[in-house]
């Protein structure tokens, strides 16, 4: 399967996502770099368009659920534009309906932005997964059935990268 590309943009304190492609773990670093920022720095909202996404895994949709929760805390607004009748309807089973608002139109933004890099290592990859199915679960608690395994795994998985860093 092919990895997607993300490309971000910001105008007017307004941060602008597109998603191209298969969106999964791979392509997700640069989201939790973004989500990162932005739980510290002021900004404007975002606006996300996934007409060009056609497909999201669970890690993709856990890093859109950080950043919805960001503008959420902030009380800006955080759209999703063109989203296809089943990327609405994963992303609506997993609560975040409640941190974005789904709209369909021209989507103005991240036109001439390159491709964020999706670099990363796997000890990185591997909190990134975590802290997405994390972050689902706090935002609905319907979501803990479904990710609390992943959740343990990738747990043990994190500590065991750590034992075999240690001489």
């Amino acid at each position: 399967m092919e990895s997607g590309e993300i490309f971000l943009s910001e105008k007017d304190g307004i941060t602008f996502i597109r998603v191209r492609g298969n969106a999964s773990f791979v392509c997700a670093p640069p989201l939790r770099e973004l989500a990162k920022k932005l739980a510290t720095e002021p900004f404007g909202g975002l606006k996300i368009d996934l007409e060009e996404c056609t497909w999201m895994d669970s890690t993709f949709m856990g890093m859109l659920a950080m950043l919805g929760l960001n503008a959420k805390k902030k009380n800006v607004p955080a759209e999703i534009y063109n989203a296809s009748e089943q990327n609405e309807k994963l992303l609506g089973g997993l609560g975040l309906k409640k941190v974005f608002s789904f709209l369909s139109g021209p989507f103005a933004g991240a036109e001439d932005a390159p491709a964020a890099s999706n670099a990363s290592t796997p000890e990185s990859r591997a909190q990134n997964v975590l802290d997405a199915h994390q972050t689902l679960m706090d935002i609905d608690i319907s979501n803990v059935p479904k990710f609390e395994k992943v959740v343990e795994f990738v747990k043990k998985d994190i500590d065991r990268m750590e034992q075999d860093k240690k001489p």
